[in-house]
């Protein structure tokens, strides 16, 4: 049952997680797409928006799609962890944690999942499990301090105006 619950949480949220990221990057499912997300980063400070806007919505489609396959674990759910980590803190940090006020809530539960998943493992219904995938513990440690570095610059970004308030994404989880 163990292996079915992983399957379900996988599918659930890497599912919606890379749906987010495909409204970030192309637009889908009513989302803004690059150029509307990434005039949203750059009210956050973080400039130039496009290629941080990249970073996320990838973060988010590479990461949920992965998670979701249980494919080359735990790359995935660090590319959601980090996605969300910089939402829970640049979009909806300065709110209170509840997502009806525009909070965290969302994201902080998503990175939680991710966390999750990726120190529980993939379960044997994944890609993984069927290809006898097991990526080497040097790869995933290179892969967590690339995500911290850049999670840091993003953090250290300041915006110039206070702006960020009109996020078209607010409550959507990041």
């Amino acid at each position: 049952m163990r292996d079915f619950a992983v399957l379900m949480v996988r599918l659930v949220v890497g599912g919606l997680l890379a749906g987010h990221g495909a409204q970030k990057l192309f637009g889908s499912f009513g989302g803004s797409g690059m150029e509307g997300f990434a005039g949203f980063l750059e009210s956050l400070g973080m400039k130039p928006g496009k290629p941080w806007a990249a970073l996320a919505g990838l973060s988010e489609f590479g990461g949920g799609t992965l998670t979701a396959l249980g494919l080359l674990n735990p790359l995935g759910p660090l590319g959601i962890l980090g996605a969300m980590c910089m939402a829970a803190f640049k979009a909806h940090g300065v709110k209170p944690i509840w997502a009806q006020e525009g909070g965290g809530e969302l994201p902080v539960t998503n990175a939680a999942i991710a966390a999750a998943i990726a120190l529980a493992g993939p379960g044997k219904y994944s890609l993984d499990h069927a290809l006898g995938v097991r990526l080497p513990k040097r790869l995933v440690a290179l892969a967590f301090i690339s995500g911290l570095v850049v999670a840091a610059a993003g953090l250290a970004s300041d915006p110039d105006d206070g702006g960020g308030e009109d996020d078209p994404e607010s409550g959507s989880g990041g």
